[in-house]
């Protein structure tokens, strides 16, 4: 199933497309679909399996709990679908071996043409899948999921939304956390006091300078308290 625009294309190898139905009919992907900036093309690992069943996974050699996928139907659908372009896609692998995601890779990716996004399921790839493919490797966090979905949907998520042209203005993305190493500033907004809490006076003032200076101050300051690592990065 694809859901149709132009510009980067976006393909989601899985063996539960339904998944993300939900996921790319709404919010920020409705509008990068919309506005033809990004193509979303879901394909079923399933479909692409030799087998009269459809296998796609098997018990692992040398003993041990679970199934693998195996190599054939996702060596068939990546060489399938990679076939339907002209454009070269970045393949991505979903496993937590994979270098951490970040805001610095989103913003690399959200530079790519074309971008191939591979679910795994079960207890993980058939090793031949990760030295046979050039991929490169992603993870969301050092913690175990059912399957490659939903980190995919974090990955589209973060990569999408800094496409030029899908959300607003520039601003809104470079005041974000992550960029520039800082997490972001503390927002506020109406009604100037809710039991008994009130909106820092300097942000009622119309002073955009002093406004400014502020929220860096704010940024820096919650950036030391939640997360010293970014501000060492920062100064290395």
């Amino acid at each position: 199933m694809s859901y149709l625009s132009s510009a980067m294309r976006i393909d989601i190898l899985t063996l539960f497309p339904e998944m993300f139905h939900n996921v790319l009919g709404e919010s920020i992907m409705k509008i990068a679909r919309e506005k033809k900036l990004v193509s979303f093309y879901l394909h079923n690992i399933r479909d692409y399996s030799n087998d009269k069943h459809k296998c796609v996974d098997d018990k692992p050699y040398g003993g041990g709990a679970g199934m693998v996928m195996k190599p054939e139907p996702v060596f068939n659908a990546v060489e399938a679908v990679e076939a339907q372009d002209n454009l070269t896609p970045t393949k991505i692998l979903l496993t937590p071996q994979g270098e951490t995601l970040n805001q610095e890779i989103a913003g690399n990716l959200s530079k790519k043409a074309r971008l191939m996004i591979i679910c795994g399921h079960y207890e993980g790839f058939d090793e031949r899948i990760r030295s046979g493919i050039d991929v490169l490797e992603i993870s969301i966090g050092d913690y175990v999921l059912t399957g490659g979905e939903i980190p995919a949907m974090v990955v589209i998520d973060s990569v999408v939304r800094l496409v030029p042209g899908v959300l607003g203005g520039n601003n809104s993305l470079q005041d974000e956390s992550f960029v520039n190493r800082l997490l972001e500033y503390p927002q506020y907004t109406r009604p100037a006091e809710f039991r008994g809490m009130k909106v820092p006076e300097i942000l009622k003032s119309g002073h955009h300078t002093k406004i400014e200076e502020w929220r860096m101050k704010e940024a820096i300051v919650r950036t030391q308290e939640r997360r010293p690592d970014l501000l060492e990065e920062k100064t290395k």
